[in-house]
């Protein structure tokens, strides 16, 4: 039997590392073999410390967003973020292909909302029939702010204590 998101719309919000991104990846693991496009964010670490972020296509594509490294006039903290990489790996992703079921991603925040073909992208997914999973930022005004207040979206936090549990919550 397939499985299949519970909410059409769903969001996953959370403090920084308390673990958004593996329940997107378990959750992702559990609805094979359904259509899915999209992507999730892995830490870059060296020498103990995050260093940086890679987008992972779930068409095996992988681009660096952010680094510590990273020239750009985009800045979220210590990070430069390569907002120009990150249209060029959207276009690749090809997120609203009407063979897609479901649409992956992790995550709607400060760094990925620097593009504006992301703020388009986004309005556009949000107003398609296609089923959403996705991570988003837990503080944030306009657009983040925006999407939480949609009555069409079904959010979620994810804690320290709940962390283990949500996936029932998120499949059926």
């Amino acid at each position: 039997m397939l499985m299949r998101l519970r909410h059409a719309k769903t969001l996953i919000t959370g403090k920084p590392g308390v673990g958004k991104t593996t329940l997107i990846r378990k959750i992702i693991n559990q609805l094979q073999p359904v259509p899915m496009a999209g992507f999730y964010t892995r830490e870059i670490r060296s020498k103990g410390h995050r260093s940086g972020f890679e987008l992972q296509g779930l068409n095996g594509d992988r681009r660096i967003l952010a680094h510590v490294d990273l020239q750009s006039l985009h800045r979220v903290g210590k990070y430069g973020v390569d907002t120009a990489g990150f249209d060029k790996f959207l276009l690749k992703l090809d997120l609203l292909n009407p063979e897609t079921v479901i649409i992956v991603i992790d995550e709607i925040g400060k760094m990925e909302l620097f593009s504006n073909r992301f703020h388009t992208l986004i309005r556009n997914i949000l107003s398609t029939n296609k089923m959403l999973l996705a991570t988003i930022a837990l503080h944030g005004k306009g657009l983040i702010e925006q999407i939480k207040q949609r009555p069409d979206v079904h959010l979620l936090e994810v804690t320290g204590n709940n962390r283990e549990n949500l996936e029932t919550a998120i499949l059926e």
